[in-house]
């Protein structure tokens, strides 16, 4: 009957299901049937359930050690406030970006933002290489913000110039070195530079034209903010959860064992 109930030609999800729902009641069924035929149906029930208290805790240290397993929210990249798209480089002071305004009045588009760029150098903020993987996944999350949630531009319509990058420093630290206690961070904040593209006609046959910077145009500025998420946190949470069982389970064992060696040893005395 099982092997008919398989067969069936399930969608994906329900398949996985069945899938689990099996193989959890095997592992524990079967454990269970051992115990059970050997201790009696409630010692068998109670050191069972102790063991897989016992297993999970040990299972979700693992996990919250290494980051494996069962995952929160994974860090990303998220808009920042009050201002996520600054549209003229003189404003990026009200994006809490920079300490005070930039004069780029009289200024064409390639030379305000070199001057934008320099600004930002000297106050502190580090240009991303283009070898750095940091700057990649800083300009996936613009390309998101820019395209889906703002729909200011579409692709093929600007190009990332720079990716600013600043703070995020973990503290406290022993030294200069020594981190290991080190669970605080400054906020960390990254701005990638977008400028507008020149058009360019297709076609066929041809391999697409180089990116042409509209230099009539100014620059745009998206300013992100880093979410640490909480990848470790379900593993962390079911493995606390899981050792209060167990020692609970465990306690309850013990309590058990004493008060039978104390029965028994009435029983001898009284024989």
């Amino acid at each position: 009957m099982l092997s008919a109930l398989l067969s069936i030609d399930f969608q994906p999800e329900i398949r996985g299901y069945v899938v689990v729902l099996i193989a959890v009641t095997v592992l524990m069924g079967s454990t269970y049937l051992l115990l059970g035929s050997n201790l009696g149906a409630r010692l068998g029930f109670l050191v069972s359930i102790t063991a897989l208290a016992g297993w999970m805790m040990c299972m979700c240290a693992t996990w919250a050690i290494y980051g494996i397993g069962l995952k929160g929210p994974m860090p990303a990249w998220k808009p920042a406030g009050p201002i996520t798209i600054v549209r003229d480089g003189a404003l990026l002071d009200q994006a809490n970006v920079v300490d005070s305004s930039i004069n780029i009045d009289g200024l064409d588009a390639t030379a305000a933002a070199t001057k934008v760029s320099n600004t930002m150098v000297d106050g502190g903020w580090k240009i991303l290489d283009e070898a750095d993987p940091g700057r990649g996944q800083a300009i996936a999350s613009a390309d998101e913000i820019i395209q889906v949630e703002a729909k200011e531009f579409v692709l093929g319509e600007y190009t990332a110039i720079n990716v600013f990058d600043k703070g995020g420093e973990r503290w406290p630290k022993i030294g200069n070195s020594i981190d290991f206690f080190a669970f605080k961070h400054t906020p960390h904040y990254a701005v990638v530079e977008i400028a507008p593209v020149v058009e360019q006609r297709a076609e066929p046959g041809r391999a697409p034209a180089r990116v042409q910077v509209d230099t009539t145009k100014p620059h745009r500025y998206v300013v992100m903010i880093r979410d640490l998420g909480a990848r470790r946190r379900p593993g962390f949470l079911i493995g606390i959860g899981s050792g209060i069982i167990f020692f609970l389970l465990c306690w309850v064992l013990h309590r058990r064992e004493v008060l039978l060696r104390k029965n028994l040893a009435l029983k001898s005395t009284a024989a």
